[in-house]
């Protein structure tokens, strides 16, 4: 049986996670490491730093010691450290937002990026611009975030919303930088008539596919 690990930043992805691996391959064995102090350290620091890196390389090394036969890291603040540890990985080593950014390319030119917090913002962004001659919207929810993090669901949701509504009149796609914003897609009414993408799912398909 082929193994897969999965580090994450936030316990809120790794039900996601779970979830869509019962749905998707089963039959493959999935892990799920959890360290809830990286994201903050990242958005504290303002882009992820030596520590985070080093952090990184190890729980690499632990989910190769746990048999993992592939790596996905489920976070886009440190997608950037994933591709610096790729080359010297035993194992392959994949961002979750790699395929929704190459699927945003082929379904449009202007493709639009929101998300909550900074730093998930710049690395998606600069992801999705590499994928071709594209042009990046980029777009911050200032507050959300906040309002999430005090348990004040309905306010994020709302500021979402609207800032997301907005920015499908702009662009041919829109990527949801961050997976907690995909909840915020199904309440819209009427329905966005554009693609809006989000990584958990096709992340971790092509990654068991890929096993």
């Amino acid at each position: 049986m082929k193994t897969l690990a999965v580090i994450h930043t936030t316990p809120v992805t790794v039900q996601t996670m779970k979830d869509l691996h019962q749905k998707i391959r089963p039959d493959v064995r999935l892990i799920n490491l959890l360290d809830d102090s990286l994201l903050a350290d990242v958005m504290q620091a303002g882009s992820p730093t030596p520590e985070v890196e080093q952090r990184m390389r190890s729980y690499l090394q632990n989910a190769r010691l746990a048999g993992a036969d592939g790596v996905m890291c489920a976070c886009s603040s440190v997608g950037e450290v994933v591709e610096k540890l790729r080359p010297d990985a035993e194992v392959p080593f994949w961002r979750v937002d790699e395929p929704m950014a190459r699927e945003a390319a082929r379904l449009g030119q202007k493709i639009g990026v929101i998300a909550t917090v900074s730093t998930t913002l710049e690395p998606t962004a600069r992801l999705v611009q590499r994928q071709g001659d594209i042009e990046v919207q980029k777009v911050l929810v200032e507050g959300a975030y906040a309002a999430l993090m005090t348990g004040n669901s309905d306010q994020h949701d709302l500021l979402v919303s609207r800032a997301l509504r907005d920015l499908l009149e702009q662009v041919d796609v829109v990527v949801l930088a961050q997976a907690s914003m995909a909840r915020v897609v199904a309440t819209l009414n009427p329905p966005p008539d554009k693609p809006v993408l989000s990584s958990p799912e096709s992340g971790l398909r092509a990654a068991l596919e890929a096993l």
